[in-house]
């Protein structure tokens, strides 16, 4: 099988946190025998005006080679434009949140830019042949008229060699942590108001005005590779995100069997419930800081890796190859 993959999102110099998820999507796909040909477009390098292009590119691209299906990873105006050049191709869309939930401001106001994007990704989410969601939550807010039989559910999958558990102190001692001090770690990303750190760093401040030796780490500007060390030398991570998908760090904290925090937002709730010493908190830093006391003063082992076996990245590629031939056999039916 032959597929164009067609994304925004992937690592650069400049951006190497962006959109690794993709890239270990696209190699566990090669890893299982599919051939798989990227198209990037970069929208962090070159602006919105780069998507002017989509419509030539994908044309030219479908024109001068031979694939059984496009897969375009991200939703918004590159899906709409994607999809409606490829037309005579069957396609599968992915998204991933904010293309079909928008993009925030600091507070609950859609950023006006947003709304143009989520109404980019209906259009395509009507066009394409499948459609993956990677939390049911996604799926709730497609459109009526969106078939809902071609759509799936499939998170992104977690490199489980990669993240596992180690040991706490030797971690702590690699960061330069202090090895009596209390500390939580948030995915602060590259900043976005949709991560809330406000509300973690009120949370921890609360903690502080307890007495307890605690300190928040953000975890920005870390390099994919050492984001497990991180979670291993964490005693809690935590998540206070206004909306989400199928948030990764969750998963790979899971799978490094680190205790957890969060908020009630995408499908986090599903993934810890059932994990004992990892705590829903409201979304407020007084609840937060309850819960994070929990953790501290439980010291409680968390067999997080288990839960989270069907996520291997193997197992998701699998999945998605099976939508692809789903999508291919819709098409052509």
């Amino acid at each position: 099988m032959r597929v164009l993959a067609i994304t925004n999102m992937w690592p650069t110099v400049d951006a190497p946190h962006g959109g690794v998820h993709v890239r270990q999507m696209i190699q566990g796909l090669r890893d299982i025998g599919i051939e798989v040909e990227l198209l990037f477009f970069d929208r962090r390098a070159k602006g919105k005006r780069i998507y002017r292009t989509v419509p030539r590119v994908v044309k030219e691209q479908l024109r001068t080679a031979t694939f059984d299906v496009i897969h375009v990873a991200f939703g918004g105006i590159m899906a709409h434009l994607a999809t409606r050049s490829a037309r005579d191709f069957p396609s599968v869309v992915s998204f991933c949140g904010s293309d079909l939930l928008g993009e925030y401001h600091s507070g609950s106001r859609p950023k006006l830019s947003s709304r143009l994007s989520v109404w980019c990704s209906h259009r395509a989410a009507r066009r394409a042949s499948q459609v993956i969601v990677k939390s049911s939550n996604l799926e709730h807010v497609l459109p009526d008229e969106v078939d809902r039989r071609k759509v799936q559910v499939i998170p992104n999958g977690v490199d489980m060699s990669q993240f596992k558990p180690a040991d706490a102190e030797h971690c702590r001692e690699q960061l330069g942590w202090d090895r009596e001090r209390f500390h939580v770690l948030f995915p602060a990303n590259m900043g976005f108001a949709v991560k809330r750190p406000e509300l973690a760093t009120a949370a921890v401040s609360r903690l502080t005005d307890r007495g307890m030796d605690v300190e928040l780490h953000m975890l920005r500007g870390v390099k994919h590779a050492d984001v497990s060390l991180h979670l291993n030398a964490a005693d809690a991570v935590l998540l206070t995100s206004a909306h989400e998908g199928s948030p990764n760090i969750i998963k790979e904290a899971l799978a490094c069997d680190r205790p957890i925090v969060s908020v009630d937002v995408g499908d986090v709730r599903s993934r810890i419930q059932s994990v004992n010493g990892c705590y829903i908190a409201d979304a407020g830093a007084t609840d937060i800081a309850e819960k994070l006391a929990h953790v501290f003063e439980s010291r409680q082992a968390v067999s997080g890796r288990e839960q989270i076996r069907e996520l291997a990245i193997e197992t998701i590629s699998q999945r998605i190859s099976q939508c692809y031939e789903t999508a291919i056999e819709k098409f052509h039916a």
